[in-house]
């Protein structure tokens, strides 16, 4: 291990990398942006494939060709120099902890067997002015901590206790699965995420409360249990339940309470003295966590940290640098760390294995990893996110390399990706390679990949599905390729073989797939293997119910500037017809104030507050779509004695049924997202 404590500081070459980035690889801002449901058109919370008629008749180009957007020679940086290594992973974290307004991060890198590389950044408690320790500090992992559970999965597999494609409810005592489909869900169908549930969390999937802990996981399991909503094995919708599914069978099948199993038979074998699933952290841990912070009005503010509770399989854990860099050995050495071994070297390979694809030219799903590919090298992976702490793990068995990497606070998925970029850009560079020509028809061959696509993960039957409402990535066609995004933003993509896209100037590429008659279905991209997409039917889509809300709103904005121009011939008029233009003007002014109190308050809920509780602001609003509804109603019968009983003039009942139906629109809007009633999970 080398632990470098003088830092470089000539970084301008490193502040013009990441300059670099961000401009060239927009996916640093759509992953982080889908993942949050921003507004974006992006963007990013599926394949189509007919044979494209492309120019170019050869194969897909293979991985190790792939075009090198950093323009490099070719020639690769020696990983066995520790100290060069040090020197170079210190120059662009220290460059990161300023871009990115890092409190504190922490790296491990070990190869060959051994640790090369360990150093804690910043602050673990920036009030007593602790350093972050690589051997000590506690950082938050997220849903890292799923590898934990499914090493302890494929340690009952090797067991014979579970069997990898018998029905999960052959091992649940406490929790049962619908059978929805004719298809049972197996533990195989967990480990890859193709279980087919849909996502939830608002109200419930956080606490930042200690006081409410612990939390039994069948109890929260049983509780709030996702709807099945497509067959599984079909597709990959990653699955915080299906995770925490997963640990509840390692806890039943093991007659051992979760947190205790992976303390028993993962950490106490490789030594793991800092690591833990169990919240809040033991006593002995305390003084080890590293707190979490935002960056606010120019300085850092402490912030409280988030608890997992019942689902804690998919992401409790806390761990150091040092103690990581042991799992990582193990993983990389077929299941053995010195002489303890936590998987037989057939388990561990057969958990690297693909076991999922959703195109064999693409990353796959391992058995719990999920794979990326840097600059041709194959990469099994895991990160993890909360509101206050990022984390990503990456192995490469080829080489026998890891890489750990942790950030407190700021913007550390940027971060993260920026370091691996970084890393294997200095010690792997790929080659640079020349891109196929844009076939001369694709402007009517690449059609038929343009439009809206939405991702697997998401919510169907609850309210949690609006906070996927503009998460979606818009593909269009343009003289250059595919495109997704716009301006600075825009990514484009050349095709290099059937339904196989290569990023212009980039790394990256699309796969679509198609249904039997040719008609594309989803898209996968591959910097975001766990997450494909699929395509929107015109329900789901953003831009369509921006067109009609704001065709609604013109209508109802109109019913006021007409009142104000006609109220004196409004108060003379009879009192049926008075009454029906005041129905109008309540309809037009409660549908006005309910959009903006969509938008403006539930939509820009703070995540934390979405997923930690339900707050009486929410159940307050949710009063208002209800009563949009009665309202509209008698709006629609108010038009019918209109028209009946010849109201007004021509235009004016015209005008007046608009109006009714721009209700009806607002209220089917409120229904397709399930925000009429108290749909919570």
């Amino acid at each position: 291990m080398q632990i470098l404590g003088e830092e470089r500081k000539d970084k301008r070459k490193y502040a013009e990398y990441w300059k670099f980035k961000k401009r060239s690889k927009a996916s640093a801002k759509l992953a982080p942006g889908l993942i949050l449901l921003v507004f974006l058109a992006i963007g990013i919370g599926a394949g189509l494939f007919c044979p494209l008629q492309s120019a170019s008749a050869t194969a897909p180009k293979p991985a190790e060709q792939l075009v090198n957007p950093t323009g490099g020679n070719g020639t690769p940086a020696d990983l066995n120099d520790p100290v060069a290594v040090g020197t170079f992973i210190d120059e662009v974290m220290s460059t990161q902890m300023d871009q990115f307004h890092l409190p504190g991060a922490v790296i491990s890198i070990v190869k060959d067997g051994k640790v090369l590389y360990a150093k804690g950044y910043g602050h673990a408690n920036r009030e007593t002015g602790a350093p972050v320790d690589p051997k000590t500090s506690l950082f938050r992992i997220a849903s890292t901590t799923k590898l934990f559970t499914w090493t302890a999965v494929m340690q009952l597999v090797e067991q014979g206790k579970i069997d990898l494609d018998t029905d999960v409810n052959t091992y649940l005592k406490t929790v049962k699965i619908p059978d929805t489909y004719p298809q049972p869900i197996t533990m195989r169908h967990l480990l890859t995420h193709t279980a087919g549930f849909e996502e939830g969390g608002v109200g419930y999937q956080i606490t930042t409360d200690p006081r409410k802990l612990p939390v039994s996981i069948s109890a929260t399991l049983a509780k709030h249990m996702p709807a099945r909503v497509r067959p599984p094995g079909e597709m990959i919708a990653y699955s915080n339940y299906g995770a925490a599914l997963a640990g509840l069978i390692v806890e039943e099948v093991s007659g051992i309470p979760y947190d205790e199993y992976i303390q028993k038979h993962i950490f106490e074998p490789l030594d793991m003295k800092y690591a833990t699933v169990q919240e809040p952290v033991p006593a002995s841990l305390e003084p080890y966590k590293v707190l979490g912070y935002a960056f606010e009005n120019g300085s850092f503010v402490t912030k409280p940290l988030t608890f997992e509770g019942g689902f804690r399989p998919a992401g409790s854990g806390s761990v150091s640098a040092l103690d990581m860099a042991r799992f990582m050995i193990a993983h990389l050495q077929d299941g053995r760390y010195e002489d303890k071994r936590i998987l037989k070297p057939e388990t561990a390979r057969l958990m690297h294995s693909p076991a999922f694809r959703f195109d064999e030219r693409l990353p796959a799903m391992d058995l719990g990893f999920y794979e990326q590919r840097f600059n041709g090298l194959r990469a099994i992976c895991h990160g993890g996110s909360d509101p206050l702490f990022n984390t990503e793990m990456y192995l490469v068995p080829d080489k026998q390399l890891g890489i750990f990497v942790s950030y407190s606070g700021g913007q550390g998925s940027e971060a993260a990706e920026g370091l691996a970029n970084a890393f294997f850009d200095q010690y792997f560079p790929a080659p640079v390679v020349n891109l196929p020509p844009l076939p001369a028809n694709f402007a009517e061959t690449g059609q038929k990949y343009a439009g809206t696509y939405e991702f697997t993960r998401r919510n169907f039957s609850k309210i949690d599905k609006f906070f996927s409402f503009g998460s979606q990535i818009n593909v269009s066609v343009s003289d250059k390729g595919l495109a997704i995004g716009e301006g600075d933003e825009q990514l484009l993509f050349t095709p290099i073989g059937p339904d196989l896209f290569q990023q212009v100037g980039g790394l990256h590429q699309l796969g679509f797939r198609t249904d039997a008659s040719g008609k594309v279905t989803h898209l996968f991209l591959d910097f975001f293997p766990y997450m494909p997409l699929e395509r929107a039917p015109l329900f789901d889509q953003a831009y369509f119910w921006i067109a009609v809300l704001g065709i609604a709103a013109v209508l109802f904005i109109s019913v006021f500037i007409w009142l104000a121009f006609r109220w004196r011939v409004v108060n003379a008029m009879a009192r049926p017809q008075k009454w029906a233009v005041w129905l109008s003007a309540a309809t037009a002014g409660l549908a006005l104030a309910t959009c903006v109190m969509t938008f403006g308050v539930v939509m820009s809920m703070d995540m934390l507050d979405r997923l930690s509780r339900i707050s009486p602001t929410l159940i307050l609003f949710l009063l208002m779509p209800i009563i949009l509804v009665g309202l509209t109603a008698a709006t629609l019968l108010s038009a019918l004695m209109a028209w009946k009983n010849k109201y007004w003039t021509v235009f004016k009942r015209v005008h007046y049924t608009l109006v009714a139906f721009s209700a009806v629109a607002v209220s089917l809007f409120y229904f397709h997202w399930n925000l009429i009633g108290w749909q919570f999970g």
